[in-house]
């Protein structure tokens, strides 16, 4: 089904059940050193959300902790599914790693003996994967728990800040509505039609929708009736969805 949105203050729409955002300062100090070049300089932890559309206004590095625990209510809580997100490395386990977004939502990574890496698009180990990198996680999405299948480290990259910031996400704020906005071309559709996807097509999507509008964490993509991708988004504010279009190309959000 394609009507479960955790992150929408309506009573059909539930709050996420584990979702946890929280401030990530000393995060922040520490990727800040060691990430003095490119996107870093130029946009910098503390514009992730600032000048945002519509006259939205907030800074990653100064969220407000947040419990976001409250029992779902309302529409049917969705299965995990095929989904990823972006963001910088906080720290390493046996088991996986975390990361934290560009809106400060933090998601854990559990990985496997089949989980596949890459650097760039040069093949490498879970040795690529330090404190304090970008990456991009590919996965089956539970809540803010990824089960990866590809983990994608991006040399020189910022974990989506300045393209948060460009999209104007919103970052999860607790009893405050979401914006009815949208940007860009918005296909006609319905909620809870279309086709869940799974495999390459999906991974396609998500990379196409974190690269243009990330800070969130991907749970599903689903297939329109027209042909488009609707990247459901959730751990944000706004935007809730994301569409692309048959070429992989990201064309709206609302």
């Amino acid at each position: 089904m394609n009507d479960y949105d955790p992150t929408s203050q309506s009573s059909a729409e539930p709050a996420p059940a584990t979702l946890a955002v929280k401030a990530r300062r000393s995060h922040a100090r520490r990727f800040l050193s060691k990430k003095t070049g490119g996107l870093i300089v130029a946009a910098g932890l503390t514009c992730a959300v600032a000048g945002l559309a519509g006259g939205t206004s907030a800074s990653a590095a100064s969220v407000t902790p947040l419990d976001v625990t409250a029992t779902p209510t309302g529409g049917p809580v969705a299965d995990p599914s095929e989904g990823g997100s972006t963001g910088i490395v906080d720290s390493k386990s046996s088991t996986g790693f975390t990361f934290s977004t560009a809106t400060g939502v933090v998601v854990t990574v559990d990985v496997a003996s089949t989980t596949k890496y890459t650097k760039g698009t040069d093949r490498t180990t879970a040795k690529a994967v330090k404190e304090g990198e970008s990456v991009l996680v590919l996965g089956t999405v539970d809540s803010a728990t990824i089960a990866a299948t590809q983990v994608i480290v991006q040399p020189k990259g910022d974990g989506g800040v300045a393209a948060a910031a460009a999209a104007g996400v919103i970052p999860f704020d607790q009893g405050t509505p979401s914006p009815a906005k949208s940007v860009g071309e918005i296909p006609a559709y319905t909620e809870g039609e279309g086709t869940i996807l799974a495999g390459t097509t999906a991974d396609k999507a998500v990379k196409a929708a974190q690269a243009v509008v990330p800070g969130g964490v991907t749970n599903r993509v689903v297939e329109l009736s027209g042909g488009e991708y609707e990247v459901h988004n959730v751990g944000v504010n706004w935007p809730h969805h994301i569409f692309v279009d048959k070429d992989f190309k990201v064309i709206g959000w609302e």
